[in-house]
């Protein structure tokens, strides 16, 4: 049986040396930077992981389909970056901020491509459907994406959309990593669908703690600077819950209005043009996020998507030392709120 000691050494090996091309250097030295200063590895891992669960060694089979799911995961990051004007990225300069948006622009297209060359390398037996599920993930993944942008001009959004959102833009991904591991090493299509549907619920609540850690973790740990959803008025989980209870809660007298829907949404008006009000407006709408609980609420939802996540990877019927593995992959993914 393939070890969790087994997978990080495969991991290392993977991503020590990504194997991309070496000229134009403009083009392609952005592309090793953005793999070099790491990450998680969490949906190659994950893949890897369900791989694992059926057999015991990997093959190059698995290897390049699974070295996909982070490239393609690195081209969207590198978008979305100047998207949203995000200079840091795991504690590095971004790659439009260290080179320029231009050259983001073009290496994450041709890092786009990459992926789909490392994709088409999966089981001949399998590459139809490896193919259909990748690609059918990458047009979801942009079509989130393009809800994640038109929210930002939409002064609320009823929380059923903010999760529509997060599925498409964060938890296909992940399902689909679960999945593709899963149907390159021959699982039946039961136990594919509970795995996509396992890694769907684990992208959820991952999304609703980067949203949760964007608020109250801290840079040294999270990678970024810590408010930056505040700043850019991004409509995340936790400002889609604080609107909709603030609204409830004061409609009913339960709250005063300094802490309510109306009061939230002239802290997310505050001006941020320099540090002091950036600064401002994150202690505003914090505070009344943590007088409305909204800290608890991100909390128990996502221990609510890791029940729901587990629930699915129980339905499999696996041995009980494979369905550990699943479980201690879950809690390592999100112990970020720990």
């Amino acid at each position: 049986m393939i070890n969790e000691a087994q997978i990080e050494e495969t991991l290392d090996k993977l991503f020590g040396d990504p194997d991309f091309t070496d000229e134009p250097a403009g083009l392609y030295d952005p592309l090793r930077y953005m793999i070099g200063i790491g990450g998680k590895r969490v949906r190659p891992r994950l893949c890897l992981t369900v791989y694992s669960l059926f057999r015991d060694s990997f093959s190059e089979e698995i290897l390049q389909p699974a070295a996909a799911l982070e490239v393609f995961h690195s081209f969207t990051l590198i978008h979305d970056d100047i998207m949203d004007n995000s200079e840091m990225r795991r504690s590095q300069p971004t790659v439009w901020k260290k080179w320029n948006a231009n050259t983001a622009i073009l290496s994450g297209d041709v890092m786009c491509i990459d992926s789909y060359r490392r994709i088409a390398k999966a089981p001949a037996k399998t590459l139809p459907q490896v193919l259909e599920l990748f690609t059918a993930t990458a047009a979801q993944v942009c079509e989130g994406q393009q809800y994640d942008m038109d929210f930002e001009d939409m002064a609320e959004v009823p929380m059923g959309d903010y999760m529509k959102m997060i599925g498409l833009k964060t938890a296909v991904l992940l399902a689909c990593s679960a999945k593709l591991g899963a149907l390159i090493a021959g699982a039946d299509e039961r136990t594919c669908d509970y795995l996509y549907r396992f890694g769907y619920s684990l992208g959820l609540a991952f999304q609703i703690t980067d949203d949760y850690l964007d608020t109250f973790g801290d840079t040294s740990v999270f990678g970024k600077k810590i408010g930056g959803d505040i700043i850019n008025n991004k409509k995340s989980w936790l400002l889609t819950r604080a609107l909709e209870k603030g609204g409830e809660m004061e409609s009913s007298g339960v709250i005063p209005h300094s802490i309510g829907k109306a009061a939230l949404l002239d802290a997310m008006a505050m001006k941020s043009g320099n540090e002091a009000e950036q600064n401002a407006k994150i202690a505003k709408v914090k505070n009344i996020y943590m007088e409305l609980g909204i800290d608890e609420d991100a909390k128990y939802e996502i221990i609510k998507q890791h029940a729901h996540a587990m629930d699915y990877a129980g339905m499999i019927g696996l041995p009980r030392v494979r369905y550990e593995m699943l479980h201690r992959y879950a809690d390592r993914l999100l112990g970020r709120t720990k």
